[in-house]
């Protein structure tokens, strides 16, 4: 099938990827230029675990192209794919209008039938406003469908998540419609869920507020396991193996963050007020991982005691492993928190660091972990990159001032740290 993907963000260039890599053809298109001249170079504007080798596959054997001329890719395309961004407003709904933009685009420039598929995240009556935009501006009054089809792509396992989904999604108003779309994804062995559009739009925001409520349940236990000297990865360990209830999103950290949970939860949160309903279990949500940020500052000041002056090296910036992705991330806010405080921070982080020196002007950023903590008052990790899994800790107690570790991910093991004569500090452990 002939699909044009509009957008090369996170998920518009893995959908790009994942769709040729399935044998379609596809035009990943963005009205950045900047962002598709690196494309056509094969340079990846994100990092993302094995997408640039299979966008180099893809373009090789002629299944992807790439252009910023949206027009263009819509004209030529039967599938329409809107992956475009909606970020957060300043009252916690979606920013539509590059979806608007996109529909109202594709009315003008199609002369033959076209199916429009929203792939962004966006609110319940999305679709229905995206029907009414191309209706309204339909130049050649020619046949059309919108469709959703929500994505739920992890960062750092987004072509894995792709190709061997939990499941898809496929909200649908027409039979065609749902023959093209099942057609599209016959190759993928999945359950197909094939529901109404406002249902398909609803499910994506469920799901994420749903494991953003888990991560915030865990960080609210960890609270409680520190005050009752309780253990909670043990607790989430206990937890998980009910089958009702998982261990995934049962870790205890810093807070979620990156992207997709924080703005989809304010959204959710948005779009009950639209409707009538006080999301007031949500809005708890979002005030637990708010507290969770402080909550690992004040370890900070329990193990320094003054800040003001001290030098803290920090490990990890990214709001999770295997990604460049700073937006929202909670380590991020808690070293501008930190820094507000009057601590130095030396910072390193295997792929964020490019990104962070664009927001986090007073930081110095080093090459390596050990690099970061030369002659620092005390370590911190805030992202739990398998590097900082296996640290060397005799070369940790040598380099920092103090055998101080501050550990937000709860990466190594309380009694083995107290045995090497370190003064560990973790989240929700004794």
């Amino acid at each position: 099938m002939n699909i044009a993907v509009i957008g090369t963000g996170y998920v518009g260039l893995v959908t790009s990827a994942c769709f040729a890599k399935l044998g379609h053809t596809v035009i990943g298109a963005d009205n950045d230029p900047s962002k598709i001249e690196k494309l056509i170079k094969l340079q990846m504007p994100i990092y993302e675990p094995g997408l640039e080798e299979l966008v180099r596959d893809n373009v090789k054997h002629g299944r992807i192209t790439f252009t910023s001329n949206v027009s263009e890719a819509i004209r030529k395309s039967t599938i329409i794919f809107i992956c475009v961004g909606t970020p957060p407003l300043p009252d916690g709904g979606a920013d539509l209008s590059a979806v608007e933009k996109v529909a109202r685009l594709t009315a003008e420039e199609m002369t033959a039938y076209k199916l429009v598929i929203d792939k962004s995240t966006v609110p319940v009556h999305t679709g229905e406003w995206v029907k009414k935009t191309i209706q309204t501006y339909n130049k050649h009054r020619v046949e059309f469908d919108v469709a959703s089809n929500p994505e739920f792509l992890r960062e750092g396992t987004a072509i894995y998540d792709f190709m061997n989904p939990d499941r898809i999604v496929i909200g649908i108003a027409s039979e065609k419609a749902k023959t093209l779309l099942l057609e599209l994804y016959k190759d993928i062995n999945a359950v197909k869920v094939v529901t109404d559009i406002n249902t398909s739009e609803l499910i994506k925001h469920a799901s994420n507020s749903f494991l953003a409520m888990k991560i915030s349940f865990a960080n609210a236990l960890s609270r409680i396991c520190e005050k009752a000297g309780a253990d909670v990865t043990k607790i989430a360990e206990g937890m998980g193996y009910d089958k009702r209830i998982g261990g995934a999103f049962l870790n205890a950290g810093p807070g979620f963050g990156g992207f997709c949970f924080p703005k989809d939860v304010s959204a959710f949160i948005h779009i009950a007020d639209k409707l009538g309903y006080d999301f007031h279990l949500l809005k708890s949500v979002e005030k637990t991982n708010e507290e969770q940020k402080e909550f690992i500052m004040k370890k900070v000041e329990a193990a320094l005691w003054v800040l003001n002056g001290k030098t803290l090296a920090v490990l990890g910036l990214a709001f999770k492993p295997n990604t460049d992705d700073i937006r929202f991330s909670p380590a991020m806010d808690i070293v501008t928190g930190l820094l507000k405080k009057g601590v130095k921070i030396n910072a390193y982080d295997p792929e964020a660091m490019v990104n962070a020196k664009k927001i986090l002007k007073d930081v110095k950023y080093f090459q390596d972990p050990y690099q970061t903590m030369t002659g620092a008052d005390a370590l911190l990790i805030l992202t739990d990159w398998e590097d900082f899994k296996n640290l060397d800790l005799e070369k940790v107690k040598k380099l920092l001032k103090a055998p101080i570790f501050i550990d937000a991910r709860n990466l190594y093991d309380p009694k083995k740290m107290k045995q090497n004569g370190i003064e560990y500090r973790s989240v929700g452990r004794p």
